[in-house]
Protein backbone atom coordinates (compact mmCIF):
# COMPACT_ATOMS: atom_id res chain seq x y z
CA UNK A 1 0.00 0.00 0.00
CA UNK A 2 1.49 3.41 -0.94
CA UNK A 3 0.87 6.31 1.79
CA UNK A 4 0.69 9.78 0.89
CA UNK A 5 2.02 12.31 3.33
CA UNK A 6 2.81 15.92 3.41
CA UNK A 7 6.70 16.91 4.10
CA UNK A 8 6.40 18.96 7.34
CA UNK A 9 9.14 19.30 10.03
CA UNK A 10 10.20 16.16 11.24
CA UNK A 11 10.88 14.70 7.70
CA UNK A 12 14.79 14.16 7.61
CA UNK A 13 15.32 11.57 4.74
CA UNK A 14 16.64 14.43 2.18
CA UNK A 15 18.88 12.28 1.03
CA UNK A 16 16.49 9.66 -0.41
CA UNK A 17 14.88 12.31 -1.65
CA UNK A 18 16.85 13.98 -3.92
CA UNK A 19 18.40 10.47 -4.76
CA UNK A 20 14.58 9.80 -5.76
CA UNK A 21 14.41 12.97 -7.48
CA UNK A 22 17.38 12.38 -9.58
CA UNK A 23 16.45 8.53 -10.47
CA UNK A 24 13.10 9.71 -11.95
CA UNK A 25 14.42 11.92 -13.84
CA UNK A 26 17.74 10.41 -14.88
CA UNK A 27 16.10 9.37 -18.44
CA UNK A 28 15.98 12.75 -19.65
CA UNK A 29 20.11 13.50 -19.27
CA UNK A 30 20.66 12.99 -22.86
CA UNK A 31 17.43 13.94 -24.19
CA UNK A 32 16.98 17.73 -23.10
CA UNK A 33 18.74 20.89 -23.30
CA UNK A 34 19.27 22.74 -21.33
CA UNK A 35 19.64 19.69 -18.50
CA UNK A 36 17.44 19.59 -15.94
CA UNK A 37 17.28 22.02 -12.63
CA UNK A 38 17.14 18.80 -11.07
CA UNK A 39 21.00 18.44 -11.22
CA UNK A 40 21.77 21.74 -9.39
CA UNK A 41 19.87 20.60 -6.18
CA UNK A 42 21.13 20.02 -2.74
CA UNK A 43 20.26 18.76 0.40
CA UNK A 44 20.28 22.24 1.22
CA UNK A 45 18.43 23.33 -1.24
CA UNK A 46 16.03 20.59 -1.08
CA UNK A 47 14.88 21.14 2.56
CA UNK A 48 14.56 25.09 1.33
CA UNK A 49 12.07 24.39 -0.67
CA UNK A 50 10.01 21.73 1.09
CA UNK A 51 9.75 25.00 3.56
CA UNK A 52 8.51 27.40 0.89
CA UNK A 53 6.45 25.32 -0.60
CA UNK A 54 3.69 22.30 -0.46
CA UNK A 55 5.60 18.96 -0.52
CA UNK A 56 4.40 15.81 -0.20
CA UNK A 57 6.20 12.03 -0.81
CA UNK A 58 5.01 8.60 -1.32
CA UNK A 59 6.34 5.66 0.52
CA UNK A 60 5.89 2.30 -0.20
CA UNK A 61 7.17 -0.17 2.59
CA UNK A 62 8.75 2.61 4.52
CA UNK A 63 10.47 3.43 0.67
CA UNK A 64 10.06 6.59 -0.93
CA UNK A 65 8.46 6.13 -4.57
CA UNK A 66 7.21 9.25 -5.33
CA UNK A 67 7.15 12.90 -4.27
CA UNK A 68 5.79 16.35 -5.43
CA UNK A 69 6.06 20.19 -4.76
CA UNK A 70 3.28 22.47 -5.03
CA UNK A 71 3.24 26.27 -5.30
CA UNK A 72 0.26 28.48 -5.16
CA UNK A 73 -0.54 31.38 -7.69
CA UNK A 74 -2.37 33.98 -8.42
CA UNK A 75 -4.65 31.87 -10.80
CA UNK A 76 -3.48 27.80 -10.12
CA UNK A 77 -1.55 25.47 -8.18
CA UNK A 78 2.18 24.79 -9.87
CA UNK A 79 3.15 21.46 -9.91
CA UNK A 80 6.52 20.64 -9.64
CA UNK A 81 9.33 18.27 -9.19
CA UNK A 82 6.72 15.45 -10.06
CA UNK A 83 8.47 12.06 -9.59
CA UNK A 84 8.16 8.43 -9.40
CA UNK A 85 10.38 5.70 -8.91
CA UNK A 86 11.49 4.16 -12.44
CA UNK A 87 9.93 0.56 -10.84
CA UNK A 88 7.42 2.22 -10.12
CA UNK A 89 5.97 4.64 -12.52
CA UNK A 90 2.81 3.29 -13.95
CA UNK A 91 1.06 2.01 -10.84
CA UNK A 92 -1.01 4.65 -10.14
CA UNK A 93 1.51 6.86 -7.61
CA UNK A 94 1.79 9.82 -10.14
CA UNK A 95 -2.68 9.95 -10.52
CA UNK A 96 -2.69 9.49 -6.74
CA UNK A 97 -0.19 12.53 -5.84
CA UNK A 98 -1.89 15.11 -8.91
CA UNK A 99 -5.54 13.72 -6.93
CA UNK A 100 -3.83 15.34 -4.09
CA UNK A 101 -2.93 18.30 -6.12
CA UNK A 102 -6.30 18.84 -7.27
CA UNK A 103 -7.47 18.57 -3.51
CA UNK A 104 -5.09 21.11 -2.56
CA UNK A 105 -5.88 23.71 -5.19
CA UNK A 106 -9.55 23.76 -4.39
CA UNK A 107 -8.65 24.14 -0.67
CA UNK A 108 -6.58 27.28 -1.47
CA UNK A 109 -9.90 28.17 -4.16
CA UNK A 110 -7.64 28.10 -6.98
CA UNK A 111 -8.91 26.80 -10.46
CA UNK A 112 -5.97 24.69 -12.09
CA UNK A 113 -2.90 23.11 -11.76
CA UNK A 114 0.04 23.68 -14.13
CA UNK A 115 3.01 22.49 -14.81
CA UNK A 116 6.03 22.49 -17.56
CA UNK A 117 7.55 19.67 -18.97
CA UNK A 118 10.13 19.54 -21.38
CA UNK A 119 9.53 19.96 -25.27
CA UNK A 120 11.25 16.59 -25.74
CA UNK A 121 9.80 14.60 -23.79
CA UNK A 122 6.36 13.51 -25.80
CA UNK A 123 5.68 10.61 -23.62
CA UNK A 124 4.57 13.13 -20.51
CA UNK A 125 2.72 15.02 -22.74
CA UNK A 126 0.89 12.33 -23.98
CA UNK A 127 0.50 11.22 -20.00
CA UNK A 128 -0.28 14.27 -18.89
CA UNK A 129 -2.95 14.82 -21.94
CA UNK A 130 -4.69 11.73 -20.48
CA UNK A 131 -4.68 13.02 -17.02
CA UNK A 132 -6.59 16.43 -18.11
CA UNK A 133 -3.69 18.88 -19.19
CA UNK A 134 -3.73 20.74 -21.94
CA UNK A 135 -0.86 22.70 -23.79
CA UNK A 136 -1.02 26.29 -23.19
CA UNK A 137 2.30 27.78 -24.05
CA UNK A 138 5.30 27.10 -25.24
CA UNK A 139 8.68 28.87 -23.88
CA UNK A 140 12.01 29.30 -23.98
CA UNK A 141 14.89 29.00 -21.29
CA UNK A 142 17.22 31.77 -20.65
CA UNK A 143 19.65 31.78 -24.09
CA UNK A 144 17.88 29.47 -26.21
CA UNK A 145 15.73 30.63 -29.19
CA UNK A 146 13.87 27.94 -29.87
CA UNK A 147 10.76 26.30 -27.90
CA UNK A 148 12.50 24.18 -24.67
CA UNK A 149 9.42 23.22 -22.55
CA UNK A 150 5.85 23.67 -23.08
CA UNK A 151 3.23 24.64 -19.82
CA UNK A 152 -0.05 22.78 -19.38
CA UNK A 153 -2.53 23.01 -17.44
CA UNK A 154 -5.67 21.17 -16.20
CA UNK A 155 -9.00 22.96 -15.31
CA UNK A 156 -10.54 21.78 -12.17
CA UNK A 157 -14.29 21.38 -11.40
CA UNK A 158 -15.79 23.77 -8.81
CA UNK A 159 -16.81 22.17 -6.50
CA UNK A 160 -20.51 22.46 -4.51
CA UNK A 161 -20.56 25.13 -1.51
Amino acid sequence: MTDIVRIDGSFGRWDELLALILSSFAYMNDVIDPPSSAHRLTLASLAQKAIGEIAFVATEENRLVGCMFLKPEAECLYVGKLAVAPGQQGKGVGRRLLAIAENTAHSLNLSALRLETRVELVGNHTTFGRWGFHKTAEKSHPGFDRVTFIEMRKKLETLPV
